[in-house]
């Protein structure tokens, strides 16, 4: 990958250490930056970096600072990466706003999902929490930390309510390895990004059931009933078929390294699954915001139904993709 030839060296602060988080680290390092990466003090991965400074992923260069002062991590920093759960991120702001440093900084949400009891987006969670002041962004689309490491490049969107903001995330942060795009529509790029997540879930229920051939079906009925919603919302429905929904399915319908998609398939196989699917808090999410809008979600009810209710996986499904015969676009 290439190191930085043009533009500034910045100061960047990545907080959260997980799988994710720890990878932004790297590639931001490695595309020319300064990087500090936070953790909490009792977090079981930021002792690993601690004593080893790698994962099961990825080593860490040596001239990445770790930190597990938060209030160090926003002050070293003129961007400040978040990469954390997405059902945290609201107390994570909060705490976030008692820290008197964060006027004139940018930060970028780097997570997929919708909080679950309100189905809020993350960029309106972060703002009520810390102000409508901040420059805030998201950055969503398809890749793999494991995909990443092994040098294979994908395409990502940056996306945020000022223009200038976005570009100037985008200037910073391009190269070889991930090729960013502008994204022109906030409600799209995070409906889109956190729904992907849920169509995941279900095509893991789908191979798990022997019926991956329905995986086609799924994204083409699971992308048009995102798209309705968007519009509810005040989005552009276009952006569903974009990177951060429809382009992400290649990584998360099909992926061995998806965790919603595996936890789709061991749910309907009967088995425990300990990884975190952010999948499943945004059914929560998507099914309140069916009410508020007042748009069918077929889809996203019927995982509700087997998640939530108990209800038997492969006669909802079959129900589902089988019912009874309408115009495919009404």
């Amino acid at each position: 990958m290439k190191k930085k030839d043009e533009g500034e060296i910045m100061n960047i602060s990545v907080l959260g250490c997980g799988r994710w988080g720890t990878f932004l680290a790297w590639y931001v390092n490695n595309v020319g930056h300064n990087v500090m990466l936070w953790g909490r003090e009792d977090s079981k991965n930021f002792a690993g970096l601690i004593e080893t400074r790698k994962n099961d992923y990825l080593q860490l260069p040596d001239e990445i600072e770790l930190s597990s002062s938060l209030e160090k991590a926003i002050s070293f920093a003129e961007m400040i990466i978040i990469s954390i759960s997405a059902q945290e991120l609201r107390s994570f702001a909060n705490q976030l706003s008692r820290i008197n440093e964060l006027q004139g900084k940018t930060f970028i949400l780097c997570m997929k999902g919708l909080e679950a009891n309100s189905g809020k987006r993350l960029s309106q969670v972060f703002g009520e929490e810390v102000g409508k002041n901040i420059n805030t962004a998201v950055w969503v689309g398809p890749g793999h930390v494991q995909d990443f490491m092994n040098n294979i490049p994908n395409c990502m969107v940056i996306g945020s309510e000022h223009t200038e903001v976005t570009k100037k995330i985008v200037q910073e942060l391009n190269s070889d390895l991930i090729r960013f795009y502008y994204g022109q529509d906030l409600i799209g790029n995070e409906i889109g990004a956190a729904a992907k997540n849920v169509m995941g879930i279900a095509a893991g229920m789908l191979d798990g059931l022997n019926y991956s051939s329905l995986k086609g079906s799924l994204m083409a009925r699971g992308t048009r009933e995102i798209s309705r919603l968007v519009r509810a919302m005040g989005g552009n429905d276009v952006t569903v078929y974009g990177l951060s929904h429809l382009g992400d399915f290649e990584a998360t319908l099909f992926s061995v390294h998806s965790h919603n998609r595996k936890f789709g398939q061991v749910l309907v196989e009967g088995e425990s699954y300990g990884k975190l699917a952010e999948g499943v808090a945004t059914v929560e999410a998507l099914r309140e915001l069916s009410i508020q809008y007042d748009v069918q979600l077929p889809i996203c009810n019927a995982l509700y139904e087997i998640i939530f209710e108990n209800k038997n996986a492969k006669e909802t499904l079959k129900d589902l993709f089988l019912r009874p015969v309408k115009f495919e676009f009404e």
